[in-house]
């Protein structure tokens, strides 16, 4: 049989303790589940009767074997560098599973920190509830994620531009290292602590990088190639993060910081929707360059351990940050002929894929809803439909579809697999939160996340959440909720 209950340990403390403070979660008013993620919960082989005790993720009291402490790490935010850390979450420790898999378990929202500066250490019921939304939709999509356990209402309101209802959210991730991280020791000037916390960041998340000669390298390599992967999947399916500070980049790979994202609806690469990117920093087109900048900065943070002679160490980065292109280019193509059906590689395919967007582009087409009615074989649905342009690229693609010698039933099934039918769409989403902070009305967001769950199941309960929001003049603004 399964066991079930905590497994808290605490490797991360291994390192010195300038990497991290302790610190206990301040109490809240009357600890209540909002959400409770059952399933999550028993993937982790936690408690079957958690889901009847919120205090046990609100702060006011701690699970067995934690030890909490707030972690220290730096960043360039939109550009700036600053020294930052947890200003309002603590890790409580790290659950391992029957399987041996490491998981950190943070409370996101949890009270001030020695980190939090002028901040009041909490945080809103709607902000958090819109990070388990989207973290939940980027898992049913099968991009790499943290995810929310829980979100636990406080009882309590904090002020922001209005007061508004506090609660405390429960992250599951991979782990915490980031850029910012490596960041924060190359900042401290100590050099063995910079190799501990590389040491640290191989044992954890690229073991395969222990047994090379120069294992250093080959750790920076693989964290290059796994943010290219990421970014290329952010790109496939329209995903906008938003704020893509080097602090909001993690190590292992995963999507980590749900502030101000959302998901592309009318294709415009210059989309940005976060109210604090007044420049377009991080719009959905400076998505992959902005990855690269920000590997730099981790490799600037390396140089030190890289190699003995500054010139070696210096020439050893540059090389592998510059194979950061090909490798996003290979995923994001690889990608692509997924969502285009092409079970086969052709010279001209890269040339179908840009055709289509530009005339995505042009004719202010769904992203989503494009690749959708390409999957279904129901290009009338499609604003393009009616031009010379569409008709001439519709007709290539049908024919490459019948060059690849496979029945056509196979490369849609294989479009299926690749293209969502649905998204977590930015007004299905407002939906949902206006919902619940005005009316206390669950049901929406479950409706909602439900049908997420599988977003390839193309089933007719989905066709009323594939509908794309009505014409506004308004943009659509999203908030970090900080």
């Amino acid at each position: 049989m399964t066991q079930t209950g905590w497994n808290l340990k605490h490797s991360y403390q291994l390192l010195p303790e300038h990497f991290y403070a302790k610190v206990e979660p301040t109490p809240v008013k009357a600890p209540a589940y909002a959400v409770f993620n059952g399933g999550l919960a028993a993937e982790l082989g936690l408690p079957d009767d958690l889901k009847h005790h919120p205090e046990l993720l609100s702060g006011n009291e701690l699970p067995e074997g934690a030890d909490p402490v707030a972690q220290a790490y730096a960043g360039h935010q939109f550009g700036q560098f600053t020294m930052l850390g947890d200003g309002r979450a603590v890790l409580i420790g790290e659950q391992v599973t029957n399987k041996g898999r490491r998981f950190d378990i943070q409370l996101k929202g949890s009270g001030r920190t020695p980190f939090s500066r002028r901040g009041d250490g909490r945080a809103g019921l709607a902000p958090m509830l819109r990070e388990y939304m989207i973290s939940e939709a980027m898992y049913g999509l099968g991009i790499p994620t943290n995810r929310t356990l829980a979100v636990t209402t406080t009882g309590e309101h904090i002020q922001r531009e209005i007061e508004i209802p506090g609660a405390v959210l429960t992250r599951v991730s991979s782990s915490h290292l980031r850029v910012g991280t490596f960041q924060y020791a190359a900042g401290l000037g100590d050099v063995d602590a910079l190799r501990l916390l590389a040491d640290y960041a191989v044992q954890r998340h690229y073991p395969e990088a222990a047994g090379e000669e120069k294992r250093y390298a080959a750790f920076y390599e693989k964290v290059v190639e796994q943010q290219a992967a990421l970014i290329a999947q952010w790109q496939l399916v329209g995903f906008i993060h938003g704020v893509m500070n080097t602090d909001n980049m993690s190590i292992s790979g995963e999507t980590f910081d749900y502030g101000p994202c959302a998901f592309m609806d009318v294709y415009h690469p210059e989309t940005v929707f976060s109210s604090i990117d007044a420049k377009g920093r991080y719009a959905y087109q400076n998505q992959p360059p902005i990855g690269q900048w920000n590997l730099a900065r981790l490799a600037e943070s390396l140089i030190p351990i890289l190699d003995e002679e500054e010139d070696a160490a210096l020439e050893t980065a540059q090389e592998i940050l510059g194979r950061y292109g090909s490798y996003y280019q290979k995923h994001w193509v690889n990608g692509m002929r997924e969502k285009l059906g092409f079970l086969t590689e052709e010279n001209q395919d890269e040339a179908l894929m840009d055709d289509l967007l530009d005339m995505m582009k042009k004719q202010e087409a769904d992203y989503t809803n494009t690749f959708r009615a390409l999957t279904l074989d129901r290009p009338e649905e499609l604003p393009m439909w009616n031009s010379v342009a569409f008709s001439s690229w519709y007709d290539q693609w049908k024919k490459r579809l019948e060059r690849q010698d496979q029945p056509l039933d196979l490369a849609f099934a294989k479009m299926k697999q690749a293209n969502p039918a649905i998204i977590p769409r930015n007004h299905r989403v407002e939906e949902a939160l206006e919902a619940v902070i005005q009316n206390d009305d669950y049901s929406v967001m479950e409706n909602l996340m439900e049908q997420l769950k599988n977003p390839y199941e193309y089933s007719a309960a989905q066709e009323p959440y594939a509908q794309p929001p009505e014409p506004s003049d308004l943009p659509y603004r999203t908030y970090c909720g900080t």
